[in-house]
């Protein structure tokens, strides 16, 4: 039996109630056509569009916007060549494009947040799974032992820590994507007594320096700043698991941005 490409959508709407407003759609496509392949992606960048294309997929789930917003912004990019040669190469392929990103943040738990946790290995260290964040209480580690491992896990080359690198931890807050602004972050470190709150972005005069400023007055807070993209592409993969799982005729696969993301220098 045929899988339509409006059929993988009802499904990954399914769990979560009709919201009034979203940027969830179907971005290119058509949702009559029969599903071929699957690629999941943190975003429908060039090369993950043609790594799709090599591998006969016809359909991209991504979580962020195809052109650089995080809503429609095509006005602006109208006479842009980077972006008319990316649309170019979308319309002649016929690739469909699927905005996951609402609806995936209000399951529950969190499945962005919960891929980060499962990706850490802290599952089991869970206290209390929040709409917009997570509270872990894990064994005592120093934040640069926390800042270590983040990377190791996560594969990444780096993270920003704004803090005591010997500050001893176990109370953790977890703000995937750009949730790490100061209206979210500072009301959880106190309300919630925590040690370190682990973010992807946020605005750099906020919680940075009230950080700063509690560590200069001897507080025992610490933020780690570890990338949107690398924050919430454990939540996109195990989606791609989730889809290969239940789907096990159709090919799925997840294509990571990490070796395009930005480099040391």
């Amino acid at each position: 039996m045929s899988v339509l490409i409006k059929d993988i959508i009802d499904h990954l709407l399914d769990p979560v109630e009709k919201l009034e407003t979203t940027v969830d759609e179907l971005v290119f496509g058509d949702p009559n056509e029969e599903v071929k392949g699957i690629i999941v992606s943190f975003v429908a960048s060039q090369h993950v569009i043609e790594n799709a294309l090599k591998e006969g997929a016809n359909l991209i789930i991504a979580h962020e916007g195809t052109f650089y917003s995080h809503t429609a912004n095509d006005k602006i990019l109208q006479a842009n060549q980077v972006y008319l040669e990316k649309y170019k190469l979308i319309n002649k392929s016929g690739i469909a494009i699927y905005r996951f990103h609402d609806h995936i943040h209000r399951y529950y738990p969190d499945k962005i947040t919960d891929g980060l946790v499962s990706s850490l290995g802290w599952s089991e260290y869970v206290e209390e799974q929040k709409p917009i964040s997570t509270i872990l209480t894990i064994p005592v580690m120093t934040v640069k032992e926390i800042a270590e491992h983040l990377k190791e896990k996560l594969g990444i080359p780096f993270v920003r820590v704004i803090g005591n690198l010997s500050l001893a931890s176990s109370r953790i807050g977890l703000l995937v994507g750009y949730r790490g602004g100061g209206e979210t972050a500072i009301p959880l470190f106190e309300n919630h007594n925590l040690d370190v709150i682990i973010t992807g972005e946020g605005p750099e005069w906020e919680t940075p320096e009230y950080v700063r400023d509690a560590d200069f007055q001897g507080k025992k807070k610490a933020l780690i700043i570890i990338g949107h993209a690398a924050s919430e592409e454990p939540g996109m993969e195990s989606l791609a698991k989730m889809l290969a799982s239940y789907y096990p005729d159709i090919p799925v696969d997840f294509i990571s941005e990490k070796q395009y993301q930005c480099q040391l220098v």
